[in-house]
């Protein structure tokens, strides 16, 4: 059996495994809990009422967060023509075209995200095996192939992230680091929720969300009520 370490025995103190929190509560005792060498990450898990083998019960969709991810996030993006000195002006850290997919292909893997001009998609596609199992392939429905390249690097860079069902029907999202504000934390969670049941498809019927949880990277989950 694992054991846990000292700093989780000690955020497990702080929880009552068997009380259901609000969004404001359990966001209190994270706050609370023990400090680490790092700023960790506040972690939402959600189980749905879906079958995401079914194609009508698949969720998925984008949010942008009120006080942004925490994270430096890097931007490729992959266009040709005009669109990459409006890529480049925009903040785009990496702007290229065969060149940029080149050297994907050969390893080159240091960005987050990947944001392309339809324009490219062909030639983009070759990288599908790459990209893919990564989630870092651009698609239509996440916003990130598009001709206006500058509006999505403005929204990645101000906190949009993508959130998507897995096959056992979970979902797991970072929504924000513990240095933030309780008021950041909550803003960003309750917006991420909301985007949540905006995606709901409409042959569930009955209970969407099954059950909720909040944790810090490193500590205890703690059951909250959405």
């Amino acid at each position: 059996m694992n054991k846990h370490s000292k700093r989780f025995n000690e955020a497990l103190k702080l929880v009552d495994e068997k009380k259901t929190y609000t969004l404001e509560e359990a966001i209190g005792v994270l706050k609370k809990t023990p400090v680490t060498k790092f700023d960790q990450s506040i972690d939402i898990d959600i189980h749905l009422n879906v079958d995401s083998k079914k194609s009508d019960q698949m969720v998925r969709g984008t949010v942008v967060l009120p006080a942004g991810t925490g994270k430096k996030m890097r931007v490729a993006v992959f266009c040709k023509g005009e669109i990459e000195k409006e890529a480049k002006a925009a903040g785009a850290d990496y702007v290229g075209g065969q060149d940029l997919i080149d050297k994907v292909a050969a390893g080159w893997m240091d960005f987050d995200v990947a944001v392309a001009s339809p324009d490219i998609m062909k030639e983009l596609s070759k990288l599908g095996k790459i990209l893919g199992p990564r989630g870092l392939m651009p698609s239509p429905k996440s916003g990130t192939v598009t001709n206006n390249v500058a509006q999505a690097i403005k929204e990645i860079k101000g906190g949009k992230i993508e959130f998507k069902v897995d096959k056992q029907g979970g979902m797991h999202s970072a929504i924000g680091k513990l240095s933030f504000s309780e008021k950041d934390i909550y803003e960003n969670a309750s917006k991420f929720i909301e985007s949540l049941n905006a995606a709901r498809p409409q042959s569930i019927k009955g209970k969407f969300v099954q059950s909720a949880s909040i944790s810090t990277t490193m500590g205890p989950g703690l059951k909250i009520d959405i």
